[in-house]
């Protein structure tokens, strides 16, 4: 009975000191919990983008588009940023020339995402299950940590 009581005030010596310290140990429990999870989640992320492979599904002398027979080689997509250099240095207002230089890149973007191939390497189903198993394991305790009530 009395070491009962001895715990039950050694614990709650041992609580008061955690909260004067700034954490209880509920806290610090999450925040190691948190840290683990996004180490989970990075390394599965690792594994998964380490067995992506990305290549391009244009041969040699690829074409953008196709207007008939005619086909628009994708060295011409430099065009606009081109024509909207020369805008930004001859027009006294820049407005025109950045909105044309800016449109320029996103074509270019937009025509390096479009032609992107993800190709998956071949693995076996252990490193498989490992992969996507620290992805969502270390999205769970994340997850757990950050909506779990605090009463």
């Amino acid at each position: 009975m009395k070491k009962r009581k001895a715990d039950k005030e050694l614990e709650k010596l041992y609580n008061d000191l955690e909260e004067a310290r700034g954490f209880t140990r509920h806290e610090a429990h999450d925040l190691r919990d948190f840290f683990l999870g996004i180490l989970m989640f990075g390394g599965g992320l690792f594994m998964i983008l380490q067995n992506a492979q990305v290549t391009s599904s244009l041969g040699y002398g690829g074409y953008f588009y196709n207007i008939g027979s005619f086909g628009i080689p994708n060295g011409l997509i430099m065009l606009p940023v081109i024509i909207g250099i020369v805008m930004l240095f001859m027009l006294d207002k820049k407005l025109p020339g950045w909105i044309v230089t800016i449109l320029g890149v996103i074509f270019i973007l937009f025509t390096i995402l479009m032609h992107t191939r993800l190709v998956w390497r071949t693995t076996s189903a252990y490193v498989f299950i490992i992969m996507f198993g620290l992805v969502a394991a270390g999205g769970g305790l994340m997850l757990r940590v950050l909506f779990r009530s605090k009463n």
